[in-house]
């Protein structure tokens, strides 16, 4: 299967940095369909690479490719970005109208979509992210998370084969983050539309298919949430955290318990407790 987002040897140099590589020979492949998760702390360098997915940034070396399109040449910049959308941090950047359907109808419109299209597109990206009773009303009176699914309803109505999120619950409550994480869930698992997400929050990397830990402009692990997250030590030396439900098992096996570490919702970290106790 062709990878959707694919990097080799990506590295890329903010002209402002003292010669030090905001991303370091970088490969990767993402598969369709995926749910992603890149993780990291404030400099990992997870925000930049995300930015070189749709080419908002281009690499200083190495290439980017997007269903095999070069992301640096400059002819097949508006195929990419229709192919990956990108739905970033603050959601008061991306909101461009009055009414929030005028606003989901902003992209398709400056495609050249068909204006029946458009209501169609438009209709069904606020169904698929539980907007459609907040069509007519004005963005600006929104919650946070409701502001950030009328944002990804945009990007929706483009109909991308990717969405891109560059932590976009850092700004919100955790209400508003727990609808985001649930509303492009759904997207990946029912409409099958590949997620890539950028988050430092752990518990957002629970149910992912994949997670990916950035620090120092490299990737320094890749693989299921429960096997990276049982790398307790590991992660606490690059300054992560865990998801709780981790650190409580971890911290029980420190006082002579023998708890498996792959526990990551709550419902499965009590059920490995309470069996223990038994």
């Amino acid at each position: 299967m062709t990878p959707i987002i694919k990097t080799q040897n990506l590295t890329f140099f903010y002209p402002e940095t003292d010669g030090e590589p905001a991303l370091n020979q970088i490969d990767l492949e993402i598969a369709p369909g995926s749910f992603v998760v890149i993780l990291g702390h404030n400099g990992s360098g997870k925000s930049t690479l995300a930015k070189q997915f749709n080419a908002v940034l281009l690499p200083s070396g190495g290439k980017v490719y997007v269903f095999g399109m070069d992301t640096s040449n400059e002819d097949l910049v508006i195929q990419i970005r229709r192919t990956v959308g990108m739905v970033f941090q603050n959601p008061d950047n991306q909101i461009v109208a009055n009414v929030v359907e005028d606003d989901v109808a902003f992209a398709p419109e400056n495609l050249g979509v068909p204006p029946e299209e458009i209501r169609r597109r438009v209709d069904e990206a606020l169904k698929q992210v539980g907007m459609s009773e907040f069509a007519l009303h004005a963005p600006h009176l929104l919650s946070g998370g409701q502001k950030q699914r009328v944002a990804i309803a945009g990007v929706i109505a483009m109909q991308p084969d990717c969405i891109v999120l560059d932590e976009p619950t850092a700004m919100l409550d955790p209400s508003g983050r727990r609808e985001v994480v649930e509303t492009v869930k759904t997207l990946c698992r029912e409409k099958g539309i590949t997620v890539v997400l950028i988050t430092h929050h752990m518990d957002e990397a629970i149910d992912a298919d994949r997670l990916i830990v950035m620090s120092g402009g490299k990737i320094i692990a890749d693989g299921k949430p429960a096997k990276i997250f049982s790398q307790v030590e590991a992660l606490k030396s690059q300054g992560l955290a865990v998801p709780e439900t981790t650190q409580l098992l971890w911290e029980l096996n420190q006082q002579g318990m023998n708890l498996p570490l792959e526990a990551l919702s709550v419902e499965e970290c009590a059920q490995v407790i309470a069996a223990c106790l038994r």
